[in-house]
């Protein structure tokens, strides 16, 4: 039913042959550029002959036709153009090195007029088809030719042309009654800031990256493709690191959250880890270890520590590290730690902890990474924000930022306002190491003695309870009032030894304060303070569907009913 004209020029005269077009039919709707030849042979044995002809032919006689056909279809705004390839040019096959370069250089040739030609209507797609032809029956078998007929590759050939057809700048795989349609897919890849030196080695580092299809894209454009670049360049020069810490990967990067919880045993045993109720006929203390206390159990204020360095702590444990982030346990000490809380510590509660790199700092020899972390409670309200500072021995000197100058909480010329001195248990590290903290350095004398110690020493966080304990005890104060407490660990300590805690009241709601070890008159906590509310800070109340009725006033202390369900926990 359709009308054909011979020519018999060749493709590189392409103005030609649609000349031809023009004089019989007035316009020219559709190109297929399907013109080809093989001239097979290894690279090694390959002529220039071999190459000048696959490229005359296949690309210099595609640009021939299309370019004498560009101008009548823009001007008619409207024609289709199909570009053939091979997956040769896709996947590359020995002794077809000639016939690969231009069977994918074909398909970017395609893409482009795709662009081009998309607002005067002009759609261009690329075939690489599988069928049998007079190109190749000399190099497949007769069976697979048969099933290679050309009558499966042109009904997709004569859709991609249809005038109702939208596809543009896409490339399809044909033959044997498949039809599939390919595209580009990239790794999520590694970036390097800008301004600093890359080596080989960083490449080397990042492999395991680069090449990981986990996360991947698929982008369509060269803006697509750029967006990673010019990203980069949006995030302003490096920041600077070394092999220990990538500050551009690990600066303000957040973890997943991790979610945990603690009840009256957990805050009664941290309260004893850190000396609470030495005295068990104590009043004032037993309140933070017993949960039938007459005047209510109380926790103490500085747990708040617990849920979000045990976060830290249990994904260290797991190998879980921040990108960027590349040294060993084993070079991190604990150097400051601040703790706030938004209101008094429930008994019981199930938080989720929010962990994020909040700064790193260039501190010369060494380098401190800070950690925030915000602890949430079951209605989404803070309960507790953290910041762990951790020193990074022998990771610094690549000349960054050197972080906040001066000094902080220093105590006045002047004599303390409190003192409180108390003797550190033989075996405290091992109570203390109970509530989550299981490094061996606190436990095993080998280990301790591996480290430079002739024994275990205390959880530097074991003396920051004591200290926060000591506070609320000599200020005699409601610990519902406590706000917050910031320290920097300054020399180890030792159980046995016996800790002196000295504080300055600076104001009603402020006390600076700092540890020493009698024995050995050394500074073990410095540069430190502790904060209160005025007032008890309380929850935030949601709105209330309905009025509910009165609660039953509580009575002054426990009832035979709270004595018995007591007795019935230890049973």
């Amino acid at each position: 039913g359709g009308e054909a004209v011979a020519n018999y020029n060749s493709v590189t005269d392409g103005d030609k042959i649609v000349q031809t077009a023009i004089d019989a039919f007035g316009r020219v709707d559709i190109i297929v550029n399907n013109a080809g030849i093989l001239r097979d042979t290894s690279f090694q044995k390959m002529s220039d002959s071999d190459w000048d002809l696959i490229y005359q032919v296949h690309v210099l006689g595609a640009y021939k036709v299309t370019h004498a056909a560009w101008p009548y279809m823009r001007d008619q705004g409207y024609g289709r153009i199909i570009m053939t390839a091979s997956a040769a040019g896709i996947y590359g096959n020995f002794g077809q090195a000639n016939y690969s370069m231009a069977k994918l250089g074909v398909v970017g040739f395609a893409n482009t007029l795709a662009i081009e030609g998309k607002k005067r209507g002009v759609y261009c797609n690329t075939i690489a088809p599988i069928a049998g032809s007079r190109m190749t029956e000399t190099v497949l078998p007769k069976e697979l030719i048969d099933a290679l007929r050309p009558e499966y590759v042109s009904p997709l050939v004569a859709w991609l042309t249809h005038e109702s057809c939208e596809e543009n700048g896409s490339l399809f795989e044909v033959g044997g009654g498949y039809f599939g349609k390919l595209r580009w897919e990239r790794t999520e890849g590694a970036t390097i800031r800008l301004g600093r030196d890359i080596s080989p080695e960083d490449i080397a580092d990042r492999w395991a990256t680069i090449v990981d299809f986990g996360k991947s894209t698929h982008p369509r454009e060269v803006t697509e493709a750029l967006a990673p670049v010019m990203a980069n360049v949006q995030a302003g020069p490096s920041k600077g690191g070394n092999k220990f810490i990538d500050v551009d990967l690990a600066l303000g990067h957040e973890a997943a959250p991790i979610h945990s919880e603690y009840n009256e045993h957990d805050l009664a045993l941290y309260a004893l880890g850190v000396g609470a109720a030495a005295d068990p006929l104590d009043d004032s203390e037993l309140r933070y270890v017993f949960e039938m206390h007459q005047d209510g159990f109380i926790p103490l204020p500085t747990y708040g520590v617990i849920p979000g360095v045990n976060a830290i702590l249990d994904q260290a444990k797991k190998g879980v590290m921040a990108p960027g982030l590349n040294f060993g346990l084993d070079r991190l000490l604990h150097g400051e730690q601040y703790t706030e809380l938004r209101r008094p510590l429930p008994p019981h509660a199930k938080l989720t902890h929010h962990v994020k790199v909040k700064d790193i700092f260039d501190k010369g020899k060494h380098a401190t990474v800070i950690f925030s972390v915000s602890s949430v409670d079951e209605s989404g309200e803070e309960l507790i924000y953290n910041e762990l500072t951790a020193l990074i021995r022998g990771a610094g000197g690549w000349g960054g930022d050197r972080g906040p100058q001066g000094e902080v909480n220093v105590p006045p010329e002047r004599e303390p306002d409190g003192v409180v001195t108390e003797t550190i248990a033989p075996n405290q590290a091992l109570l203390y190491r109970l509530s989550g903290d299981w490094n061996p350095l606190h436990a095993d004398p080998n280990f301790a003695r591996a480290f430079g110690f002739d024994r275990p020493i205390l959880h530097g966080l074991c003396t920051f309870g004591y200290a926060g304990r000591a506070i609320l005890r000599e200020l005699n104060d409601d610990p519902r009032k406590f706000k917050s407490i910031k320290v920097r660990f300054a020399d180890s300590v030792f159980p046995g030894e016996t800790l002196v805690t000295e504080m300055w009241v600076e104001s009603p709601t402020r006390v600076i304060f700092r540890c020493k070890v009698a024995e050995r008159d050394s500074v073990v906590i410095s540069h430190a303070a502790i904060e209160l509310y005025e007032t008890i800070p309380k929850k935030i109340e949601k709105p209330k569907a309905a009025a509910a009725a009165p609660a039953a006033a509580a009575p002054a202390g426990p009832t035979s009913a709270d004595i018995f369900a007591s007795i019935g926990l230890l049973l």
